[in-house]
């Protein structure tokens, strides 16, 4: 090998060493809390970059559900407490976004469930939402849930489910629901969770990280 193609060798593999990712949360509309948990995702990120490997930029970014800036994000995250509602341009945009390969996972603060469902349905008319059997890929691997989605907090009393819209065998939608996932990622002293509680939502979280990174 020349030195030219040396350099150039070098070069490469210093860009695809330093290269790193960006995440995005969801700005949607109809007067839910969309910023609930502001510490969440940037500690999931740094906990997945510490344990799994991942090289994901430190801050999230926010995007709207019908920019065409969506696309430069292989994850975007939802939360919040109440009512979502998305335009046709959003519905189009979303559905084109996971069907070339993004993933949004919607997770239920409490409150949105009656309203999210009518939403993902316009985005997926034709497909229903499915409970996640826990012999999913998203709970093998790197860590173990055997018995499916964690619960993180109390609200009715209800066991933790996690949804998912697939289309080709491929999960593009998971909407976690009575589990609080992102409650579990937040700052130790928003919740005053348990050691054990909050790493067990991190875990949770790094394995959709690695799942959305490997699939």
């Amino acid at each position: 090998m020349n030195i030219k193609n040396s350099l150039t060798l070098l070069l490469l593999l210093l860009v695809v060493d330093g290269f790193s990712q960006e995440i995005a949360l969801l700005k949607y509309s109809g007067g839910g809390d969309w910023y609930a948990n502001p510490t969440s995702l940037p500690n999931l990120i740094k906990y997945s970059n510490q344990t799994i490997n991942t090289k994901i930029k430190s801050k999230p970014v926010t995007v709207e559900p019908s920019s065409p800036d969506l696309f430069s994000y292989p994850f975007v995250h939802m939360t919040g407490h109440g009512n979502v509602v998305f335009s046709d341009a959003d519905v189009l945009n979303l559905r084109n976004y996971m069907l070339s390969g993004g993933f949004l996972h919607i997770d239920d603060n409490y409150g949105m469930d009656e309203y999210i469902r009518k939403e993902i349905k316009k985005i997926f008319p034709n497909n229903d939402l499915l409970e996640i059997p826990s012999s999913h890929a998203i709970f093998q691997k790197p860590f173990v849930f055997s018995g499916g989605l964690p619960k993180i907090h109390e609200h009715e009393g209800k066991r933790p489910q996690a949804f998912g819209i697939f289309v080709d065998n491929r999960l593009v939608l998971l909407y976690t629901f009575e589990c609080d996932l992102g409650d579990g990622w937040e700052d130790a002293d928003v919740h005053n969770d348990p050691k054990e509680v909050r790493e067990k939502a991190l875990r949770m979280g790094a394995n959709i990280m690695n799942y959305i990174f490997n699939n």
